[in-house]
């Protein structure tokens, strides 16, 4: 007979480790340290505001565009080829399915909001 300690994370160790794999993924993919990063787990739904999400290129971008419409595009690349990395990131740390994404930044602010639609198991 084996002595198996196995435990479930509890919902705030699993939204500190997501809060710590997403700024790892921002350094290792885009070279920038975000500012905080607040998970918050539902039932159904995994919401993340990140503080100071816009890159050096994208903080200098909008200081010397009059028009945002550049910066917003950059953004939104960026966003779109993060997708499916930060989509894996969440599966595999809740071991559920991802059905659907949304995600949005604020220039103003810097501040990223994702709302990802998880499935109850994977």
């Amino acid at each position: 007979m084996s002595d198996i300690n196995f435990q479930v994370p509890t919902r705030g160790q699993l939204e500190r480790k997501l809060s710590q794999q997403i700024q790892k993924l921002y350094r290792n993919k885009l070279d920038h340290a975000t500012g905080k990063v607040s998970c918050q787990l539902f039932k159904d739904k995994l919401v993340i505001v990140i503080e100071d999400a816009l890159t050096q290129p994208e903080q200098l971008l909008l200081e010397a565009e009059k028009d945002k419409d550049l910066v917003e595009q950059v953004r939104t690349d960026l966003e779109t080829a993060m997708h499916p990395m930060m989509t894996k990131l969440v599966e595999e740390i809740l071991n559920r399915k991802v059905s659907d994404l949304i995600s949005d930044t604020t220039l103003d602010t810097g501040r990223s909001g994702i709302i990802f639609m998880i499935s109850e198991n994977k």
